[in-house]
This record gives C-alpha cells, structure tokens and sequence, in this order.
C-alpha cells in the first residue's frame, strides 16, 4: 500500500476515494507536530498498516528536523516498542 502525502497527514484510499487509512500530525508549534490521530478501515486491520504509518511519518519528520509531541493512544504504543524512533519525539 502507498500513501499519500499531505501537509501533516500521510492517508490511503481506494479507487472509489474511500479512505483505507491515515494519520494526521498537524504542525504544533515551531518544529513540532502533534501525532494525534491514527486510523485503519476494518478490512485491513491487524495487518500491520498502522504500523506502517507511524514509522513513515516518523521517518518524514526525522528527515524534516521536526519533533513529534504524541496524542494518539496507539502512536504512543508505536513509540515504546520501537526506541530507535525516540530522537523524533519532542
């Protein structure tokens, strides 16, 4: 799965336009984003898409120089299994 990229969402949809999946990190504050909303369609739950993007918004803020403040339950979760990410969280 691709996704797309947008000023602080990274999202999946299907050929009809119906959203698969999402994260949104809007900007907050001067070189901080806010991971505050995570969210995968039922039909592809528990195959590891969520995971997928918060590793590549991760990864798209290192590249940045940003720092992410977290307020999504399960970015939250993302972070403590995955200490290699935690230079990105402000």
């Amino acid at each position: 799965m691709e996704f797309c990229h947008a000023p602080g969402r990274l999202y999946a949809e299907d050929a009809n336009g119906v959203l698969l999946a999402e994260i949104t990190f809007p900007t907050a504050g001067d070189g901080v984003a806010d991971l505050n909303h995570t969210f995968v369609h039922p039909s592809l739950q528990g195959q590891g898409v969520a995971d997928r993007l918060v590793r590549v918004a991760a990864e798209q803020l290192r590249l940045e120089g940003r720092k992410a403040r977290v307020s999504c339950s399960y970015a939250t979760h993302w972070f403590q299994r995955h200490p290699q990410y935690r230079d990105v969280l402000f």
